[in-house]
């Protein structure tokens, strides 16, 4: 090793920081260095103690305890410039955790007499290690109880578990089996649903409580039918390796209680609502059916108000940020909706066929917390004067009711007025499309500002064709429009990451949010725009960020090479932006997304230096791309 190095990288890292130069050069003249390949066990729980510090110079390391049922819980995760083995090393019992690599690990190794001494001649280091202590310990036990508690209600979790491990056996009949027949055998087996099979003795439907209370009793129908004629032909499918999130998410999207299970291509059983259930003791299905039992917008507001322990539920279980959003958005699509319908019953149907779009973080489906109203309506054209006046005054109504239904059951209005109640934002598909065609062809800040907001839109409720129609048109507008894509990649330029030299972190210098940045401006959003961006030059109609990211892969280079780093970069910020906005509402604070670095883990301040320097260079090469067409 050469001296310098290592006197260069200590330098920089507590506790080394805070020695002096002389103790410095002897600390890192007496150091060694090993190198542990991925899934090392560096150290193991109950093995012998460590006899040196380890400090990590490049790769990672995760830390893991075991909880009362045996199983190995990650407690920890340390990246370079982090230290481990010290407790293990001052101890006299055996090693406590279990410290395994997670990638290529290099670590610089320092004595345990060099460690001993440095504790008794430097305060500062003593102070460090002795403060490191207190929150260790603490933050262990909490987690080890967090988890202890999980495992006494559950023994498995909704990301953790595998569809194959909950689904329940399957009871098939043939369709040609009578429909009383069917009531027999579910009646017999005490099941709720029978799976229909064609004379192929493949999966043709499924049968449920549901369709024999509602398609034969209320209908008089005839009990020696055959029980093909009630049953639901469309059976939607998870694999058996599938996560149980995966599951939930499907049963939400498509209102279903029950769902058939699939292994190496053959029907393996059935997964119910039921089962996941019993899997959490609470399932975020049964939160989607509450709203859909309420008929008022009181009945509503009462509902809504527990999605927070929806997410609460997911953080603890270690959902990624991006599936943690996934569920919001789809549990708020179904709040919204709901209140879309009422407004139905209340002002009648309408004149015309309408689609409500949703767009922004909404649009993209990003929503954390309920998020600002963003909304818009495209009505079908009228065909008269008369018939335009007619939707015009019943829209006018509607709006401003579902407007003010939406901010009673959480979703706050939006500043800027983005929303239905607006008649700008409420129009037929002619006018939009002429606000898209004026836009592009003219794209002042104004005109740029309005696409980077309304061109993440997606349809909500309605007549979906519309939207469709719009999408068409748009993305028909911009081929070959590099004119207008240099105009917005011009303005998103201008939100660069808050990173400088020397890795240091862009803060606020004074005010209400000193010595913080804003983590969705200048962390997500110049990843999304960046990403839109390039989705609106390739024409890709999916609005999801990690969507576009996706349907890039094939379409552009760019993505193509970083397409893993971009996806982890935005779960990593989107994760954290959860987590800091979920303790502020524990601590009954109004949730924002001001965030003060200083108050990250080593490793997160290291992994969002690196996302953030990601973004730097992507802005880098969107440059390099639309030069010719900046302005």
């Amino acid at each position: 090793m050469i001296l310098e190095e290592v006197i260069n990288f200590l330098r920089k890292e507590p506790p080394f920081q805070f020695l002096d130069e002389t103790t410095l050069k002897s600390v890192a003249g007496s150091v060694s260095m090993e190198f542990y390949p991925k899934d090392t066990v560096i150290l193991r729980q109950d093995g012998p103690i460590s006899e040196s510090l380890r400090i990590i110079k490049k790769g990672a390391v995760k830390v893991l305890m075991k909880s009362e049922d045996g199983k190995d819980v990650a407690i920890d995760y340390k990246g370079e410039g982090d230290n481990f083995g010290f407790l293990s090393l001052i101890g006299k019992d055996r090693q406590k955790t279990t410290v395994v690599a997670v990638d290529d690990t290099i670590c610089y190794i320092l004595g345990k007499e060099k460690v001993l001494k440095l504790l008794e001649i430097s305060p500062s280091f003593t102070e460090y290690f002795m403060s490191y202590l207190s929150r260790y310990v603490d933050r262990t036990y909490r987690e080890m109880q967090t988890r202890s508690l999980f495992s006494r209600s559950s023994d498995r979790f909704l990301f953790t578990t595998r569809v194959g491990d909950v689904t329940t056996g399957v009871i098939t009949v043939s369709e040609e089996t009578t429909i009383q027949e069917a009531a027999q055998t579910m009646v017999r087996n005490r099941i709720s649903s029978l799976i229909v099979l064609d004379r192929r003795k493949l999966p043709a439907g499924i049968v449920t409580d549901k369709d024999l209370r509602e398609k034969v009793v209320a209908k008089g129908r005839s009990l020696s039918e055959p029980v093909r004629n009630i049953m639901t032909i469309s059976l939607i499918r998870v694999d058996a390796g599938d996560s149980c999130f995966e599951a939930v998410l499907k049963m939400i999207k498509y209102n279903i209680h029950h769902m058939l299970v699939i292994e190496d291509g053959e029907l393996k059983g059935m997964m119910t609502n039921h089962d996941l259930m019993l899997l959490q003791g609470t399932s975020p299905l049964s939160f989607a059916n509450d709203i859909d039992h309420q008929q008022t917008i009181e009945g509503l507001e009462s509902v809504s108000m527990k999605i927070n322990n929806i997410v609460g539920l997911l953080l603890e279980e270690g959902a990624k940020g991006s599936n943690i959003t996934r569920i919001i958005t789809e549990i708020n699509d179904r709040i919204e909706r709901k209140v879309l319908e009422i407004a139905e019953k209340k002002f009648g149907q309408p004149p015309v066929p309408y689609c409500w779009i949703v767009f922004g973080s909404e649009g993209r489906k990003e929503q954390t917390f309920k998020t600002d109203q963003d909304n818009a309506i495209i009505y079908t054209d009228p065909e008269t004067p008369a018939d335009e006046e007619e939707t015009r005054k019943y829209f006018s109504g509607f709006t401003l009711f579902v407007r003010d239904s939406l901010t009673r059951v959480g979703f706050p209005l939006c500043p800027a007025d983005y929303m239905a109640a607006n008649e700008l934002w409420c129009q037929p598909l002619r006018i939009w499309k002429k606000y898209f065609t004026q836009w592009i062809s003219e794209p002042t800040a104004d005109a740029i500002l309005k696409s980077l907001i309304l061109f993440d839109f997606r349809p909500l409720h309605g007549k979906f064709q519309l939207a469709g129609d719009l999408r068409n048109a748009l993305k028909t507008m911009l081929e070959g429009e590099g004119i207008f894509l240099g105009h917005m990649a011009n303005m998103i330029m201008k939100n660069t990451p808050p990173v400088g030299f020397f890795k240091s972190f862009v803060v606020e210098k004074s005010g209400e949010h000193k010595d913080e940045f804003n983590l969705k401006i200048k962390g997500l959003a110049p990843l999304t725009d960046a990403v839109r961006l390039f989705a609106l030059e390739k024409g890709v109609t999916e609005t999801s960020t990690l969507g576009r990211i996706q349907a890039l892969k094939d379409k552009h280079s760019i993505i193509r090479e970083y397409s893993s780093e971009l996806g982890h970069a935005f779960d990593f910020i989107m994760l954290l932006r959860i987590q800091h906005q979920y303790e502020q509402i524990k601590e009954g604070m109004q949730p924002d997304n001001f965030i003060n670095p200083d108050r990250l883990s080593n490793l997160e301040k290291k992994t969002m230096r690196e996302a953030f320097h990601l973004i730097s260079k992507l802005q880098g090469i969107i440059f390099e791309i639309y030069k010719p067409f900046m302005i």
